[in-house]
């Protein structure tokens, strides 16, 4: 029965191709594969047209089977309602535990609210224009542009990315540019590791984190600003010690860096000169028992202080700085 619960997820991959680039392949099959076994791979589209030739090209290499569906009238999408009424039949055929649906086109996200209420997992793939319905209708969505050579990043050395195939004017754009943490997305990463935070151990697990983040935003992806990894994002916040398991599992805690300042502010005023300075030998050695600087992994006092905003420390000694100082 243990290994029953091992087996990797078996899932559905029906891919819209009037609606997505023949250049995302390669990428797009190795992000599924991280999350169980295309069990089915199916293409729609109408392969007479030549807008088609890109995915022609890569049938075999990539085992997709080719579902033709003809324009039988202008102006309404028969791909669409191929792969709909596919999705349905193999929902019900009760094989799969999870579908990919790939495209940008926001006429999947009724089919994709269906299928998560069957208790099947969704993973939606398509360009960063996808429309926000479809991308909340899945558990989890990915932007094309972050996959594969496409989602090298600032973390990552880099070997040049190697050309992308010759494809219709509806290919895919190069990566796009890396966002940047704004305080709106600086806000999610805290809470969620304030959601995930286990209360005993005041540890939270970086994973539980993403599934957290991952519940109210399906298309948060780390490529999306640059880390190849969420815990990347994560070290890039201030305030946060990090360790990991014997099983290699990442883990992340506040450090109560209010309490410290407190702290120093406290000492400061016990043992400042005229001049403002206080001895840092004297305010570490009060410090010490009240706030153990070594149990976040700092390794000195004044390793600890050059992390502590509003500080200015010289040789041996340190005075603190209003926020509004210079």
């Amino acid at each position: 029965m243990a290994s029953e619960s091992l087996k990797p997820e078996k899932l559905a991959v029906l891919i819209d191709a009037d609606n997505t680039t023949a250049a995302c392949a390669q990428d797009l099959l190795e992000e599924i594969a991280k999350y169980g076994i295309a069990s089915v791979k199916r293409i729609y589209g109408d392969w007479s047209s030549p807008l088609l030739s890109g995915w022609r090209s890569i049938l075999l290499k990539h085992a997709l089977v080719p579902i033709q569906q003809f324009a039988y009238t202008k102006g309404k999408d028969a791909t669409d309602m191929g792969l709909i009424i596919d999705a349905m039949d193999l929902l019900y055929s009760g094989h799969f535990d999870g579908f990919c649906l790939v495209s940008s086109d926001s006429d999947f996200t009724p089919l994709a609210s269906r299928i998560r209420a069957s208790g099947r997992v969704v993973y939606g793939f398509g360009r960063t224009k996808t429309p926000e319905a479809f991308r909340q209708a899945c558990d989890r969505f990915f932007y094309i542009e972050n996959l594969g050579e496409a989602g090298k990043n600032k973390n990552e050395t880099g070997a040049a990315s190697t050309a992308a195939p010759v494809d219709p004017p509806d290919a895919a754009k190069s990566a796009a540019k890396p966002r940047q943490m704004d305080t709106a997305i600086k806000s999610l990463l805290n809470k969620s590791i304030k959601d995930a935070t286990d209360e005993t151990t005041g540890w939270a697990f970086v994973g539980k984190i993403g599934n957290i983040i991952s519940e109210t935003r399906p298309d948060f992806d780390s490529r999306s600003y640059g880390y190849a990894k969420l815990s990347g994002m994560l070290r890039e916040l201030r305030g946060l010690q990090f360790r990991t398991d014997e099983a290699n599992r990442m883990y992340c805690r506040k450090i109560p860096f209010g309490d410290l300042v407190k702290l120093l502010d406290e000492a400061c005023n016990k043992f400042k000169s005229a001049k403002g300075w206080a001895s840092l030998d004297a305010v570490g050695k009060y410090v010490k028992p009240r706030w153990n600087w070594q149990e976040y992994g700092f390794e000195s006092f004044p390793e600890l202080l050059g992390k502590v905003d509003h500080v200015e420390i010289t040789t041996d000694g340190m005075r603190m700085q209003t926020p509004a100082a210079s």
